[in-house]
């Protein structure tokens, strides 16, 4: 159970950054009674909607992140998530001890079904997608989209009833600001090198993805890629039922425990759900995406029929391996979400034909032999 209605009653919270998610948690706040100070860099004076909160009681501070504001003594902060923990005010309430939260954290505290959280150095949005439309042939309730798409996570959670089912995809700036969160079904993707300049180091962003896992119970499951070393050496740390997925051979232990592939064919448990063939979206990457839906699709009573319906109606997100042009013989992808070396190389390696390749963006010091 989590820290509801009267438990926030009168809680002095600093909620720094606006925008989507920062209005959902000021709003959350006002209706549990908190007093509320929003703080954000930029000029709030300038957006009507501040102004509508501020004649409800929230006091504003705009313009940058001064020091003195700590000097409220608050009892926590919700930061929005791309919010860099180098910040001083960041890091010297970090010193004071003060607990410093995301909006998903606060969304557990309030959610009144199982929640479905997906993570992963690539493939979680198309994951994700997947989960949320097999999800929705459920026999009752309904399966809401929440987090990075979706609405966010706050609102979701606010408006979500017993019988649903709350499908969010999460990052590793989001899990770092978690204490309680407890996801029902937790799912990693995989895990590789990323963001690195937000957290430090490999270390502290593979800390940070773990912590989707931290809170998790033996009433709860794991689904995991048992491909990826990472996460095949963390297993016997965690404290869930263990579900793997493998697009790869599968062991007796795969087999009986989770989802797999055989030829053109993926199981469950030792049941063949769907075909390869049925999947509509292209490349190993997205059998394995497959595989970890499959999977919380059939812990949670999904037909096989539906699972293939959605398999072949699935046609990808925007900017990942996107079709966007046809001329002259070519097909033109848009696969700007790739934005790191894995992500790109994975999608490279979908595609038979030749290829010509276009790529741009933030220079991090990769090597780029594995694109050539």
């Amino acid at each position: 159970m989590g820290q509801t209605g009267q438990d926030l009653k009168n809680k002095k919270v600093l909620v720094m950054g606006y925008a989507m998610t920062g209005r959902s948690v000021v709003e959350y706040l006002l209706t549990q009674g908190a007093q509320v100070t929003l703080n954000d860099r930029g000029n709030l004076l300038e957006d009507s909607s501040v102004h509508l909160l501020m004649d409800r009681g929230v006091k504003v501070v705009d313009g940058g992140h001064p020091l003195e504001l700590l000097d409220q003594d608050f009892d926590f902060m919700v930061k929005n998530p791309g919010i860099p923990y180098h910040v001083p005010l960041i890091e010297e309430a970090q010193k004071r001890g003060l607990p410093i939260y995301t909006d998903i954290e606060l969304a557990s505290w309030i959610a009144p079904c199982p929640i479905v959280a997906v993570t992963g150095s690539n493939g979680k949005t198309t994951t994700t997608s997947w989960i949320h439309q097999m999800l929705a042939h459920r026999p009752h309730g309904q399966a809401r989209l929440a987090g990075n798409i979706g609405v966010p996570s706050l609102v979701t959670a606010n408006q979500a009833s017993p019988d649903d089912v709350i499908v969010m995809e999460v990052s590793s700036f989001q899990l770092m600001g978690t204490e309680k969160f407890r996801p029902s079904i937790a799912v990693m993707t995989n895990l590789t090198s990323a963001h690195l300049d937000y957290h430090g180091s490999q270390e502290g962003y593979e800390a940070a993805k773990f912590k989707l896992v931290a809170n998790q119970t033996a009433a709860d499951f794991w689904v995991y890629n048992v491909t990826d070393p990472t996460l095949r050496a963390h297993a016997n740390q965690v404290k869930a039922q263990l579900v793997p997925f493998s697009h790869l051979p599968a062991s007796p232990e795969v087999q009986a425990q989770g989802a797999y592939r055989q030829g053109d064919a993926l199981y469950f448990r030792g049941e063949e759900v769907a075909k390869v063939s049925q999947i509509g979206v292209p490349g190993d990457h997205n059998v394995q995406n497959a595989l970890a839906a499959i999977a919380v699709a059939k812990l949670l009573g999904v037909s096989n029929q539906a699972i293939q319906a959605e398999l072949s109606a699935y046609a990808g997100m925007p900017h990942r391996l996107q079709s966007i042009a046809k001329s002259a013989g070519r097909i033109f992808y848009n696969d700007s979400k790739s934005t790191n070396m894995v992500a790109a190389t994975t999608a490279l390696k979908s595609f038979t034909q030749p290829i010509r390749y276009i790529g741009g963006g933030l220079d991090r010091g990769n090597e780029f032999d594995d694109l050539i």
